[in-house]
């Protein structure tokens, strides 16, 4: 049956392999993590006696308990067994040791609104400024403004953001005092949907996403470049000229159309890849989104909050691979032609 229907075919595979590679790349994060030779309720109480030279009466039952709580007794595959079960049939991801006894998708879904905000905001941005001035760049490959845009976006794609972010701060921050450095937003505000504390939103938000910006547009800029160069001299870009429209519609309507489909293919990757947040630039700014998070569980071993995150992103990953490979056949007729052969 399957043999005359190609396109249900190409989507029942493309979805098994989704469905496959989620469950294994959660399985080896899972066992990475149980691997550890410690975990967060060992380190805590090691860190207790080493700082206060704490001994308790029945320690052994309270660690037990914590254990037990945080799904850390057992063989590593009765762990995994029991995770799997919450996660499938409760939908539920265990409690967070940083915020004790707060739940692990609690925890998420007050972090996440603020990594979507500062990300989606920033990818966005730098996409459709990197189509406009790549393609410009590439149109007029050649000139004195095409190389210059051309150097500069190379040199700024090779800086990693933080770094970008470092000197905005100590310039815009430290030496003009133009922005705040650190949080999300100003304590005195209570959070709603007024002007003070919107206000205060996008000041506390600008120097983060403007340095995940300068790095995301001038790969943008590069790439769009890259793609327009290579169409310049395509029968139909030759015959649009020879029809007499002007330069400006044939760069808009012809080549950056053409260049305009595989970038929506990477922003869609990309904006699969945003929920994981920028773990760096987060923790400079210590903005309240999911790298911070991730961040903090990190350092007191929490495998709950750390697994949750890591969920969270192959989930918004791989389910934006599967969108733009869905997608494909549907908008490129190239493909849909290859599927059907």
């Amino acid at each position: 049956m399957l043999k005359k229907q190609p396109l249900l075919r190409y989507v029942l595979k493309k979805i098994f392999t989704y469905i496959f590679t989620i469950w294994g790349a959660f399985t080896i994060a899972f066992v990475l993590f149980r691997s550890m030779p410690t975990n967060p309720v060992d380190s805590w109480i090691k860190s207790l006696q080493q700082q206060y030279a704490v001994n308790m009466e029945g320690g052994d039952k309270m660690v037990e308990y914590y254990k037990e709580q945080f799904g850390l007794n057992g063989t590593i595959w009765e762990q995994y067994y029991r995770y799997m079960y919450n996660i499938v049939v409760k939908q539920d991801l265990g409690p967070s040791f940083i915020n004790f006894p707060t739940p692990v998708q609690d925890l998420l879904m007050q972090r996440l609104p603020w990594t979507l905000a500062l990300m989606g905001v920033s990818v966005v941005t730098a996409w459709i400024l990197g189509i406009l001035i790549g393609g410009t760049a590439g149109w007029f490959r050649g000139s004195r403004l095409s190389d210059a845009i051309t150097n500069i976006s190379i040199t700024l794609s090779q800086i990693p953001p933080y770094l970008i972010a470092i000197f905005l701060v100590l310039f815009l921050a430290y030496r003009l005092k133009l922005f705040p450095t650190r949080g999300a937003y100003d304590a005195q505000f209570a959070i709603g949907f007024n002007w003070p504390f919107i206000a205060s939103v996008l000041k506390h938000s600008f120097l983060p996403a403007l340095s995940i910006i300068i790095v995301s547009l001038a790969n943008w800029i590069l790439s769009t470049r890259s793609l327009i160069v290579s169409i310049l001299g395509e029968d139909y870009l030759m015959y649009a000229e020879a029809k007499g429209l002007r330069p400006f519609d044939i760069m808009t309507r012809y080549a950056l159309r053409n260049a305009l489909l595989p970038q929506a293919m990477g922003l869609a990757l990309t904006l699969g890849f945003m929920m994981s947040g920028q773990l760096l630039i987060e923790m400079l700014f210590v903005y309240p989104g999911i790298g911070e998070l991730m961040m903090r569980a990190i350092q007191v071993f929490d495998f709950n909050s750390m697994m949750g995150v890591i969920i969270l992103s192959i989930f918004s990953v791989m389910t934006a691979s599967l969108f733009v490979e869905l997608l494909l056949p549907v908008i490129d007729p190239r493909i849909r032609k290859e599927i059907m052969a």
